[in-house]
């Protein structure tokens, strides 16, 4: 068990003490992005909670007269992720200087959020409601731009557990391929995996199943960071100071040039 660990380590494309647990964690946080997607856009009035590019375009799309498409829902949903987003900001603050208590703090405060989702759609049931919907957006909304904040300060990279098109892009013109270097492939297959997992997962659990089951999923993932990240933050470890190295601080400044 101990070799296949050291050669699991070995072949992590973000090993080493720089990040600590965070890669691993922020991998968990990308499937959830995946779950949480895929059940707005199938059950919620085909909207994202989380890919804001694409409720920017829905917005076109419904002023335009598209049919299945709701601007009102598309700009809540826009309105409430820049509401977690400032408290993600807001959190930043108070706890950044600690990357590990930065995301504790961070989905601790996510994971009522994501219950009170599960409470909702299981006392709601289906066909879900106008209110349902417009509540269940808010709530999934508001926990995807607190994370999407928090990811961004955390600053590992290669993971920012909600975009994937400068992911990709980075894929291909880094290559040997595009005239690049290489970069890092592995890190980013990572992120795009994770996503793929979670939306294919959400998307069987809401169509096969019901609303609850994808919900409760995520519940659980954000409960698995929150604890993990909790008992490693008990040590001021190196890789929890915040721009504690030249590393980081070079991981921090390609991780922000990517998200622009």
């Amino acid at each position: 068990m101990s070799s296949l660990g050291d050669l699991a380590r070995a072949h992590w494309p973000w090993s080493g003490a720089e990040h600590g647990p965070l890669p691993a964690l922020l991998v968990l946080l990308t499937v959830v992005t995946g779950i949480v997607d895929a059940v707005s856009y199938l059950a919620l009035l085909h909207v994202f909670v989380a890919n804001m590019t694409g409720n920017v375009i829905f917005v076109g799309f419904a002023l335009a007269g598209a049919q299945g498409l709701s601007a009102a829902a598309s700009l809540t949903s826009l309105a409430a992720f820049l509401l977690g987003a400032i408290l993600g900001g807001r959190i930043a603050g108070r706890v950044g200087a600690h990357r590990g208590r930065h995301l504790r703090t961070a989905t601790a405060i996510g994971l009522p959020l994501a219950l009170f989702a599960v409470v909702v759609a299981a006392v709601a049931g289906t066909p879900v409601s106008t209110t349902t919907r417009y509540v269940l957006i808010v709530t999934l909304a508001i926990m995807m731009g607190l994370q999407n904040a928090t990811a961004r300060r955390l600053a590992v990279p290669d993971l920012t557990t909600t975009v994937l098109t400068l992911t990709l892009t980075g894929t291909a013109a880094d290559s040997r391929l595009g005239g690049g270097a290489g970069g890092h492939p592995r890190r980013r297959l990572i992120a795009v995996g994770a996503m793929f997992i979670g939306a294919l997962v959400g998307a069987l659990a809401a169509l096969e199943v019901d609303l609850v089951l994808p919900l409760a999923l995520a519940a659980v993932l954000l409960a698995t960071t929150t604890i993990v990240a909790h008992r490693q933050s008990r040590e001021d470890a190196g890789w929890a100071r915040a721009g504690g190295s030249s590393a980081g601080r070079a991981g921090a400044s390609h991780s922000a040039s990517a998200r622009k």
